[in-house]
C-alpha cells in the first residue's frame, strides 16, 4: 500500500528513515523512471522508505497560467504510475506562492528533514528548487553536507537503448516536452515508447449528441474536464478501461466531428467486440473511465454525408480490431 500525504504534517512521527526524490514527474516517463529506479535501489541499500515529493498544481500553472503546458497526465494517473513503480509513499505538496517563496534550505529543513526524516536524497541532474529556482544539484549537495544527509544524482535521462529517437535517428533526452510534441502530432507510438506505456486520458462518461449511436457506432464521450493530454485530431485504436477494471478494445475519435460542422473538440471511444449479452446492458454514463491510445489510424476528415462516414467507420473498426486483437 502506498501512503499518500498532502502536507508534511501528515507524515507519522515514526516514519523513516526515508530516501526521497523531488520533481513534477509529469508523465512518469522513462527518464523519471531512471530516477525512481535509483530511489528504490538506494532505499533497499539503506533500509529506508522510498518517498516521492511532487507538486499539485504544476508550478507553471501558478507562475505562468497563460502559457503553462497542457499536462500529460492528471494527478490520479501520476499517483497510480508511481504506485505501480513500487514507491512506498508520495507527498503531494500544494504548490502556491508561499511554497514558492521558501529558500532551498527552508524547503530541505521543513519538508525533507523535519517532515520525512530523509537520510538520502536522489535527484536528477537538472534539479531546481527553492525561491526563484535558486537551488540546484550543488545546493542540495552543500545542504546534505551541512545537515547530514546523502545526495545521489542521476545524470542520464536518455532513451537508454529503448526504441525512441528524434528525427535525426539519434538518442534524445527523455522529457515531458518530447511526449507532448509526439502527442501534438498524434504520434502515440513514440509517446508510448518515451512513457514506457500507452498514453491515457481519464474522465467521466457524459451524454453527447448521440450521432454515433444513430449511425450504429455508440460512443463513450469523455467530459471536457477529463485529465490527460488530448492527442492530435484523428482516429485511434486503443482501450477503454471501465470502473470495474475491465479493458475493452476501442476505436477512439478525437476532434470536432467536421462532417457535422462540430466546433468543440471531443474524445469519444467506440467499444468493439462486445459480447452479445453485454450490448443491451452496456451503460457507462456517469462512470469515470480510462482511455488508452495505442495507434493512430488516420487523421480527421470531413465526409460528404453520413453514408460515407459510416463506411469509413466500419473500416476504422476493422483496422482497430486487427491492431488490438489479431496478434
Amino acid at each position: 500500500m502506498v501512503h499518500i500525504w498532502n502536507d508534511p504534517t501528515e507524515v507519522p512521527e515514526d516514519f523513516g528513515p526515508s530516501v526521497v526524490t523531488i520533481g513534477n514527474f509529469d508523465g512518469v516517463h522513462r527518464g523519471h523512471q531512471q530516477v525512481l529506479s535509483q530511489l528504490l535501489r538506494t532505499a533497499g541499500q539503506h533500509g529506508g522508505r522510498s518517498v516521492v515529493v511532487t507538486f499539485d498544481p504544476h508550478p507553471s500553472q501558478v507562475h505562468h497560467p497563460d502559457s503553462a503546458p497542457e499536462l500529460i497526465m492528471g494527478l490520479q494517473d501520476k499517483l497510480d504510475a508511481l504506485a505501480d513503480f513500487g514507491v512506498d509513499a508520495v507527498l503531494v505538496m500544494k504548490y502556491n506562492l508561499a511554497l514558492a517563496a521558501m529558500t532551498p534550505e527552508e524547503f530541505v529543513s521543513t519538508v525533507l528533514l523535519d517532515g520525512l526524516h530523509a537520510a538520502q536524497v536522489v535527484v536528477g541532474h537538472d534539479l531546481r528548487f527553492g525561491v526563484g529556482n535558486s537551488g540546484d544539484v550543488e545546493t542540495m549537495r552543500t545542504l546534505g553536507e551541512k545537515l547530514g544527509f546523502g545526495v545521489q544524482v542521476v545524470t542520464e535521462y536518455g532513451a537508454g537503448g529503448f526504441p525512441v529517437h528524434d528525427d535525426g535517428g539519434t538518442d534524445r533526452r527523455c522529457s515531458s516536452t518530447w511526449v507532448r510534441e509526439a502527442l501534438a502530432e498524434g504520434d502515440v507510438e513514440t509517446a508510448a515508447a518515451i512513457l514506457g506505456r500507452p498514453h491515457r486520458m481519464r474522465g467521466e462518461v457524459v451524454h453527447g449528441a448521440a450521432r454515433g449511436r444513430a449511425l450504429g457506432f455508440p460512443t463513450a464521450n469523455l467530459d471536457h474536464g477529463s485529465t490527460g493530454y488530448i492527442p492530435a485530431d484523428g482516429i485511434y485504436a486503443g482501450w477503454l478501461v471501465d470502473e470495474s477494471g475491465t479493458r475493452w478494445p476501442a476505436a477512439i475519435s478525437v476532434g470536432s466531428n467536421p462532417t457535422f460542422d462540430g466546433v468543440s473538440r471531443q474524445v469519444e471511444a467506440h467499444v468493439i467486440d462486445r459480447p452479445n449479452e453485454a450490448v443491451e446492458d452496456f451503460n457507462l454514463y456517469g462512470q469515470t473511465v480510462v482511455v488508452e491510445f495505442t495507434a493512430r489510424l488516420r487523421g480527421m476528415v470531413a465526409y460528404r454525408g453520413p453514408e460515407a462516414l459510416v463506411e469509413q467507420m466500419r473500416l476504422d473498426v476493422v483496422q482497430a480490431h486487427k491492431l488490438l486483437l489479431d496478434q
